[in-house]
């Protein structure tokens, strides 16, 4: 029998017979003709790491999984006891490293023998462990510690938590237009935005007509994902045509529900102070959002980076929250925040009651009188040209 049809499984075997009669030294004579005769086994290398692991000689077992990483630097199994054994030798940063590529090459925790899941648990908070010294040291050294909650600030500490491995960095993914050189800010300042404070002063106005938009059961609100057959729904399986998720609209693509926007004073007053684009069969949009308890709004992006999104919250029971990117936030009544919504997002209602929202869209602060011009006529181009009134496909 040649080497390629089956001697080193033969040799393999011997080696397994030897550990299963709990041998590892005589296994390690096995795995070790097995490697210089087969380097590229990479189950050959992980036999003999276990040996030397189950002999308690953490230098050599490491020797083994490098040789097992030299065949194939990708290898889940040897990046994890690498780690394991680095750790176990004193040197946990180089094992956080280690961890760390072993986690991002990890299968789904479902497919893991249960030792194997243990085993990635623990990587998980020796890396958690790493990252978070790793984080309060970077920020110390730069002084954010004393540091105001300025902007600066904000990216500044954005920028170590990315460096350490605590956060991931989100880019902009609009589903339908993509206007070049904007910024990918999950939360923009709000001093960006002069008319905010004005918009949060008629709050409890606002309130009052939404409770009574509840109150009354109306008719018109819609469910806020309402895609027709023959279109792909995906995430939105759950939410499509569904009043767990509902809106009470006042500005439609463009065009004021009349009655709703009658019912609905104040909203309107306040919609009257905020910077949003008019395009025609387009924008502005503006609405009520309803959110049933214990129903969730999965991850998913906006239209267009050229308008942010204001949410003004105005019935907010314990247990709601809002992620954008790499940020999460609780929704405190009356302090609105505008967000790019072309970054990956999700919400979610945990409690036994509902949540409401007013939302609308916002121009970006970053275009110019002549962007926006220019935006709003190629829009109108585009819907001249395909012989379509753009309705439903926003901005």
């Amino acid at each position: 029998m040649t080497i390629a049809d089956g001697g080193i499984d033969a040799i393999k075997a011997a080696a397994d017979r030897a550990m299963a009669a709990a041998n590892p030294r005589g296994a390690i004579d096995h795995f070790q003709r097995g490697v210089a005769l087969a380097p590229e086994r990479l189950d050959l290398w992980l036999g003999l790491a276990a040996c030397h692991r189950a002999l308690r000689d953490p230098h050599a077992a490491l020797a083994a999984t490098e040789g097992a990483l030299a065949a194939e630097p990708r290898c889940f199994p040897a990046l994890l006891m690498k780690g394991s054994l680095l750790e176990s030798l004193g040197q946990e940063t180089h094992a956080a490293t280690v961890y760390k590529t072993a986690l991002m090459l990890a299968p789904a925790a479902e497919t893991l023998a249960e030792p194997t899941r243990r085993a990635v648990a623990h990587a998980t908070e020796a890396y958690e462990r790493y990252a978070a010294a790793l984080a309060a040291e970077m920020k110390t050294e730069a002084g954010l510690a004393d540091a105001l909650a300025t902007p600066e600030a904000r990216r500044i500490e954005t920028f170590i938590e990315a460096v350490a491995g605590r956060r991931k960095i989100y880019q902009q993914e609009p589903v339908r237009f993509h206007y070049p050189g904007l910024p990918a800010i999950e939360f923009h300042d709000r001093d960006e935005f002069p008319w905010l404070a004005d918009v949060e002063a008629l709050t409890a106005d606002i309130r009052r007509e939404v409770l009574a938009v509840w109150a009354e059961g109306s008719p018109e609100l819609l469910p806020y994902v309402d895609f027709p057959a023959g279109v792909p729904i995906d995430q939105w399986a759950e939410l499509n045509k569904s009043l767990d998720w509902s809106a009470f609209h006042l500005l439609l693509d463009g065009t004021p529900v009349e009655a709703n926007c009658i019912r609905c004073p104040a909203t309107m007053a306040a919609l009257a102070l905020i910077d949003q684009p008019r395009i025609q069969n387009r924008s502005p949009s503006a609405m009520f959002s309803i959110l049933k308890a214990h129903t969730r709004i999965p991850p998913h992006t906006g239209v267009s980076n050229a308008r942010l999104v204001l949410h003004l919250p105005l019935i907010v029971p314990e247990g709601c929250g809002f992620r954008v990117g790499g940020e999460t936030r609780q929704w405190r009544e009356g302090e609105a925040w505008v967000f790019d919504d072309t970054i990956e997002h999700e919400a979610w209602n945990d409690s036994d009651q509902p949540r409401a929202i007013l939302i609308c869209d916002v121009w970006s602060p970053r275009l110019s009188t002549l962007e926006r011009a220019g935006i709003s006529r190629a829009l109108a181009a585009l819907d001249r040209f395909n012989d379509s009134p753009g309705i439903g496909d926003g901005l």
